[in-house]
């Protein structure tokens, strides 16, 4: 057992008790791991010092990103907008990212694709969502992807949007926008019969939002739907943006 610990001193007692069974020693788990503690009470098993390296990867500097404070609460449209993407492979061979924002207090939605997912797209999908949600965006939060770094992190500093980072895995705390990923899925890229050329898909994208938007009920709003529940609750004006929560 000495012998066996000392040639992998970093593998743990389960590993250890299925190599000695396989030796034709036959003894628990909880054995070994009693033999282990043992051994180092006597200093009989001194375990190796080990180098003080990491190959685990490092956090990236965020230099405008942080987390969202726990005392930060979205309380009208534009609060908080989760923003993200995900891969659609609606035909062998093609591959399209696809952007999405949903405001968490309105349910407000805009989409767009790209051929890429990158922060320069990133970037560029941010315009397009100030300019087609009907209220300021006063804060945006994403995941850690590289998409929503350097330049789009850049973005949103210039614009004065402040930008919420997500801890490591953790899609949960975007569960907004993670389940209008799934309803544009099933409601629009598993029905449509649009190309799948870029402008194309965003010529219908569009489309799909107005409905999304204007015309489909939401339970979560009561079977609103986003402009419904903003006329109800927020004076709007012509150009369709909210008064009151600027």
């Amino acid at each position: 057992m000495l012998e066996l610990r000392e040639e992998r001193p970093g593998w743990g007692k389960e590993k250890l008790a299925r190599l000695l069974g396989e030796r034709g020693i036959l003894v628990s788990v909880s054995m070994v791991g009693r033999i282990i503690k043992h051994l180092k009470e006597r200093g009989v098993l001194r375990e190796p010092i080990r180098n003080r390296i990491s190959a685990r990867k490092r956090p990236q500097n965020r230099p405008y990103a942080v987390r969202k404070p726990k005392e930060y609460i979205a309380r009208v449209p534009g609060d908080v907008v989760q923003v993200d993407t995900m891969d659609v492979r609606p035909l062998p061979g093609v591959a399209i990212k696809h952007f999405g924002a949903r405001d968490i207090v309105s349910r407000w939605d805009v989409i767009e694709a790209s051929s890429h997912a990158t922060a320069s797209s990133a970037a560029r999908f941010i315009t397009t969502v100030l300019a087609r949600m009907p209220f300021k965006v006063k804060a945006i939060q994403v995941d850690g992807g590289s998409e929503f770094q350097s330049i789009f992190e850049e973005k949103c500093q210039e614009l004065g949007i402040r930008l919420f980072v997500l801890p490591p895995r953790s899609p949960k705390l975007n569960g907004y926008v993670e389940r209008a990923n799934r309803t544009h899925t099933e409601e629009f890229y598993e029905v449509t019969d649009c190309d799948f050329d870029i402008p194309s898909l965003n010529q219908a994208l569009l489309s799909w939002e107005t409905v999304y938007n204007t015309i489909r009920p939401h339970q979560s709003l009561g079977y609103l739907t986003p402009h419904q529940y903003l006329l109800q609750n927020y004076q709007i004006n012509g150009k369709e943006k909210v008064y009151g929560i600027y």
